[in-house]
């Protein structure tokens, strides 16, 4: 069985717009999902990038227009400058740490449920009705958004030292179990393609 393993943010806007995708390509052929959310803020400036706020003007207009039309082509509604953005992606990620090791529900819309709160309701994913309304509607016990917090703030920091030191520079960032690398929602298509042999 291929294995995938997913470093995300769920606080990335590329993130949510990846939508279920990966989770498609995934069932196509019989893959298995690792969910590794990380801290994309601290990985940035240990693998050579910057801060949104730190970037050139010119490199922000055009990750406002990139944003904008890959929401329209994933035909999904998103706000460019959503009023809980940026935030503390620890709680939500807690609650994908603690909801994988408690399965019973559905990984890819917990992910997608919790980016959808910020980037189209602008809600804020580090309050904890909102991760438990994402939890919920997953299919997982709301209560994962309070327990296990000390397992998984411990997981969390290991999934930003395994994604340093794997190579991953950025979120979405999918890495097969034969070391192929693929950066971005936008090469999801490649993932698809390299699992079926033809990339």
């Amino acid at each position: 069985m291929p294995k995938i393993d997913y470093f995300f943010a769920t606080l990335s806007p590329y993130v949510y717009i990846a939508g279920t995708r990966l989770e498609e390509i995934a069932a196509k052929h019989g893959a298995e999902i690792s969910y590794r959310p990380i801290d994309v803020m601290a990985l940035f400036p240990r693998t050579g990038g910057q801060l949104p706020q730190d970037r050139h003007p010119s490199r922000l207009e055009y990750r406002a227009q990139e944003m904008r039309r890959q929401a329209r082509k994933a035909g999904l509604p998103l706000v460019l400058r959503p009023a809980n953005w940026p935030t503390n992606a620890a709680p939500s990620s807690y609650a994908v740490i603690s909801a994988q090791k408690a399965g019973g529900g559905d990984m890819g819309r917990l992910v997608h449920a919790l980016g959808r709160s910020c980037w189209a309701e602008e809600r804020d994913i580090a309050q904890e009705d909102v991760i438990r309304a994402a939890l919920e509607e997953a299919g997982f016990d709301p209560d994962l958004a309070e327990s296990g917090l000390m397992m998984a703030a411990d997981q969390y920091a290991q999934n930003l030292e395994e994604a340093v030191r794997r190579g991953v520079f950025g979120a979405p960032f999918y890495i097969t179990d034969t070391d192929e690398r693929f950066w971005g929602q936008d090469r999801l298509g490649d993932l698809d393609l390299h699992l079926s042999g033809q990339l």
